[in-house]
């Protein structure tokens, strides 16, 4: 650590900081969210020096984020650090550290709406119900990956997170730990489980093969230890791409199809949310989005009097 970032730990501003990640790790947030946050706003810190708090206003605020912009951050990143600030504040607030929150007064970036481009079902089931590619080094396990992310919707670092004791193969369902550690009960389907079946098998003969494993977890690599959601993002790209579905297909776009494709099939939106574990419905509602652009699409391209 330079002399200049010792001395900005030692910062006001940086002891708040220290206090809000441990009120953090209280509230049983996320690593993830934790290291999100320490990031966001350890240049903070930096960029506030020895600055008292009571002197930090929206005008300091905002100085910090047009230095962002000419370090050439993008708009959305530049929001992000501004809505961890504006968390980052009224913690302090609450805690009575200063009166106000100032960042409430600095405008986010104006972002445009971009609505994620979902693979259609026609698209899923072909890459679900080809031979897995080569580019599947443990075909079993990956094929796992993709039927439980398309299949139950979860979230990436759900199904990472999935023991093997949380799978109730004769019930068809599997617990869950979201966001918060909120426990939810998931069902899946037929194909989830042929691909479990199949792949319980190849798990036991990669854990026999090795010593330090993590027998607890459901996912694991060839080494026998748990799968991180770094490495479920990259074989879910490679299977994808290799599939003809677009480079930019991570884990979450098959969330995203899953609350689509079973809107579109006339599934009740208080039922998606239940399943994908969203705390407001508002959030299930971009999927009603979604939908509604494929609608309009086709009206313009087949109506006669669209065009």
């Amino acid at each position: 650590m330079s002399a200049d970032q010792s001395d900005s730990a030692q910062s006001a501003v940086g002891v708040a900081l220290e206090g809000f990640v441990r009120a953090l790790t209280q509230r049983n947030a996320s690593a993830h969210t934790i290291k999100a946050y320490r990031t966001d706003l350890a240049e903070f810190v930096v960029f506030a020096g020895p600055e008292e708090l009571k002197a930090i206003d929206h005008l300091f605020i905002r100085a910090y984020l047009a230095q962002l912009y000419e370090r050439g951050l993008s708009k959305a990143s530049v929001a992000r650090t501004l809505s961890s600030l504006r968390s980052f504040f009224k913690w302090m607030g609450r805690e009575r550290m200063i009166e106000a929150n100032p960042a409430r007064l600095v405008s986010a970036p104006k972002l445009p709406k971009k609505l994620p481009r979902v693979p259609t079902m026609e698209e899923m089931n072909s890459v679900l119900d080809s031979k897995m590619p080569e580019e599947a080094r443990f075909a079993e396990r990956d094929r796992l990956i993709l039927e439980l992310l398309y299949g139950c919707g979860i979230r990436n670092s759900e199904l990472t997170g999935i023991n093997m004791d949380d799978i109730h193969q004769r019930q068809g369902v599997i617990l869950v730990r979201g966001k918060g550690k909120k426990e939810r009960i998931v069902p899946f389907g037929d194909s989830a489980q042929i691909a479990l079946r199949d792949y319980r098998g190849r798990r036991a003969e990669v854990l026999a093969l090795h010593h330090h494993t993590d027998e607890r977890a459901l996912l694991v690599n060839r080494r026998g230890s748990r799968l991180t959601t770094r490495s479920v993002g990259r074989i879910v790209k490679a299977i994808a791409v290799a599939g003809g579905l677009p480079r930019e297909v991570h884990p979450h776009t098959l969330r995203h199809a899953f609350g689509t494709h079973m809107l579109e099939e006339g599934a009740d939106l208080r039922a998606i949310q239940e399943l994908l574990g969203h705390e407001r419905l508002s959030t299930t509602q971009r999927y009603t989005q979604l939908t509604t652009k494929q609608v309009l699409e086709v009206y313009d391209k087949t109506h006669p009097r669209a065009k």
